[in-house]
């Protein structure tokens, strides 16, 4: 009778341990997610180096029917440590949250030297190299067309990525500046001279005062040293 009663035991334990979704279960699962999110992104040119959450060997959940789905939480182009979403939708469905390290890598334009406050930017004041794109929230910026004549916010040093929060724009049309005026309406222009009575960088409104009625009027910077008035 005890050797039977042993025998169920044992059966009645194995059936329960079949009967869940382990965490090695799931770091695999995890772990598959992110083996195919980094060959997507090294077909794209990028290099990713990830490392799966641990978790508590004797984590024991709900048998899933199929295997558990797995997604990002967030966007892991914006932090270096996202969080993934892992579900089963059997039965008795559950949902849990997996830490992970992911950093993704790719050419990216630095500064060639200390650049200044105010400094305006050249091609010979950019370099490029290999940087983790998603290691601040401010996405790099990766072409050189968004860089070169745009001013810093505030100095830097050597070797800084850079992001849109360290630029602005610089002023195309400065206060006391003569511009040009246009206003369209009815599929017709008409251009004038004006004096700029304040400052501003382009699609940005200035204060001008046309210099032939002396009217003042708020214009919108196109171009440096052009306005237009909407009509």
């Amino acid at each position: 009778m005890r050797i039977f009663i042993f025998v169920i035991s044992v059966l009645a334990s194995a059936t329960v341990s079949a009967a869940t979704t382990t965490a090695a279960q799931i770091t695999g699962a995890a772990d598959r997610f992110l083996e195919t999110f980094a060959a997507e992104q090294t077909a794209r040119g990028f290099t990713v180096r990830y490392n799966p959450g641990r978790l508590d060997a004797r984590l024991s959940l709900e048998v899933c029917e199929s295997a558990p789905g797995v997604s990002f939480s967030g966007d892991p182009w914006k932090t270096s440590q996202p969080s993934l979403l892992v579900v089963c939708d059997g039965e008795r469905p559950w949902r849990m949250f997996l830490p992970v390290s992911v950093e993704i890598s790719g050419k990216g334009l630095v500064a060639a030297r200390p650049l200044a406050r105010g400094e305006r930017i050249t091609e010979s004041a950019l370099k490029r190299e290999a940087v983790a794109l998603n290691a601040t929230r401010r996405s790099p910026i990766r072409s050189k067309d968004q860089l070169v004549g745009m001013e810093m916010r505030r100095g830097v040093n050597a070797g800084t990525v850079f992001s849109a929060d360290l630029l602005s724009a610089p002023e195309a049309v400065a206060r006391g500046d003569h511009v040009v005026i246009t206003a369209k309406t009815n599929g017709f222009s008409v251009r004038s001279r004006g004096k700029a009575l304040s400052s501003g960088g382009i699609g940005e409104q200035v204060t001008v005062e046309n210099l032939s009625s002396t009217r003042t009027v708020r214009a919108e910077i196109t171009a440096p040293g052009q306005v237009r008035i909407p009509m």
